[in-house]
């Protein structure tokens, strides 16, 4: 996600996507654990975005 989407954003909104990017990455993990997954970027693009989202929550 582009930072300018998630400054549209309302706070509660952004707290609810923070939360399910942190349960998608530790499932993405779990499941490169057993066996190599097809796209690896996924779970950088979400570490990103979850760096974003605490930016912004930073900046406030």
């Amino acid at each position: 996600m582009k930072i300018s989407e998630l400054r549209s954003m309302a706070t509660e909104d952004l707290q609810k996507k923070l939360i399910e990017m942190k349960e998608e990455i530790s499932n993405l993990t779990f499941q490169h654990k057993i066996r190599p997954l097809e796209d690896t970027s996924k779970l950088k693009k979400l570490r990103k975005d979850v760096a974003r989202i605490n930016t912004l929550f930073n900046e406030n």
